[in-house]
């Protein structure tokens, strides 16, 4: 691999610094912007490869990452059908049109049945209706095998099988960013994930498939505390507990680029048949500077933010309870692949951007409504021990 799109990170050797890694020397509020490869110019809702009219089934499609990408299918004149419980009601989008939204829903086809039930897969869903499938929800092989199995029947007309899967699926590492090579964790809590991917692959050189794999994604109607867990607590005038030393690196990336990415898979197939791949935006932001950039996006001074650096170790918390939202270590990829084979480049490429978007059509209107958490339990604890420091 080339030397420079890596970063290299090298861990402490004693059990002690394991726990708090010696920090990589940016400034606690800079982004840093990963090693890219040339544009090949911006992703287009309208790509010229993706302007035929496709059949998809989305399983799931009414929450978060499943309704934008709902929306985007439907915006470049796909037809959808959506496979799901019928549990979640789907909702207007940030930006969407009420005549958009209402075109939205009649122009989808529904089909309401259990996925983790293999004879409603069978008896609702026919292989032969469907150009492409995104698999938005199945968290284990049992739960996505039943369908991926409906598509290598003779009656197919699948042309790719689109799985979410994550990026948590990779090792740690003290070699980063992490790429689409890089050795997994087969003990990871995404290890499900894993054995979908390994099992969509064992389908054979007929099936064609791809595996999505996004970091810690972000954007209005995130039902994830991730954004909400940082502007929270800068909306409040909170200080912020933050584990190890505060300059882990982690990716972040915005809810429209991934169902962009994932939408840009139609009329790619060749390219994309039997890869994975990461999404999130360019850049890579340090847990305390995720921090004052909260901070600024609800209009506060960065520089008065206070902070305190915790060993999660030390602490015990009430059961049930995250004291905070990601986990810490260098958490975040590299995305050249996907943005060559998928001729794919985000939109919102900075920390700033994706906050900023998240407080205006998603916090403000929570805040309003009295849904926001409020919950700094955890915080408490931790300041309760330790003296916040302003830096």
């Amino acid at each position: 691999r080339p030397m420079l799109r890596r970063l290299v990170l090298v861990a402490a050797c004693s059990a002690a610094a394991d726990a708090f890694l010696q920090p990589v020397q940016l400034s606690p509020h800079a982004a840093r912007q990963l090693p890219a490869s040339p544009r090949a110019g911006r992703s287009s809702s309208l790509s010229s490869l993706s302007m035929s009219k496709e059949s998809v089934l989305i399983i799931g499609g009414t929450r978060f990452s499943g309704a934008y990408l709902w929306k985007e299918l439907v915006d470049r004149g796909h037809q959808v059908t959506l496979y799901n419980r019928g549990k979640t009601s789907p909702k207007p989008l940030p930006g969407e049109s009420e005549s958009d939204y209402k075109m939205r829903l009649e122009s989808t086809k529904y089909l309401m049945g259990d996925r983790k039930d293999p004879e409603q897969i069978r008896s609702l869903v026919d292989p032969s209706l469907y150009t492409y499938v995104y698999d938005m929800n199945g968290r284990e092989s049992s739960d996505t095998a039943p369908l991926a199995d409906l598509f290598t029947s003779s009656r197919s007309e699948l042309k790719s099988f689109v799985y979410m899967s994550s990026a948590g699926v990779y090792k740690k590492s003290s070699e980063m960013p992490h790429m689409e090579d890089d050795a997994v964790d087969p003990k990871s809590r995404h290890k499900g994930k894993l054995e979908t991917e390994a099992y969509l692959r064992s389908l054979g050189p007929n099936f064609n498939w791809c595996s999505i794999r996004p970091t810690y994604i972000c954007g209005p109607q995130n039902y994830n505390i991730v954004e909400q867990y940082f502007l929270e607590r800068a909306d409040a005038k909170r200080g912020f507990i933050v584990p190890g030393h505060g300059e882990h690196l982690t990716g972040f990336g915005h809810v429209k680029d991934l169902a962009v990415a994932m939408a840009n898979v139609i009329g790619r197939e060749k390219k994309t048949n039997g890869q994975v791949y990461n999404i999130q935006n360019t850049n890579a932001v340090t847990f305390d500077g995720a921090c004052k950039v909260a901070a600024e996006v609800v209009g506060r001074n960065p520089d008065d933010v206070e902070i305190v650096h915790y060993n999660p170790k030390d602490f015990k918390f009430p059961e049930g309870k995250k004291a905070f939202p990601m986990r810490p270590q260098h958490f975040f990829t590299n995305v050249d692949k996907a943005r060559r084979d998928l001729e794919w480049e985000p939109s919102f490429n900075s920390c700033r951007e994706i906050f900023q978007d998240s407080y205006n059509n998603d916090f403000v209107l929570k805040k309003a409504a009295g849904k926001l958490d409020n919950d700094f339990t955890c915080d408490e604890i931790v300041f309760g021990q330790l003296k916040p420091l302003t830096i």
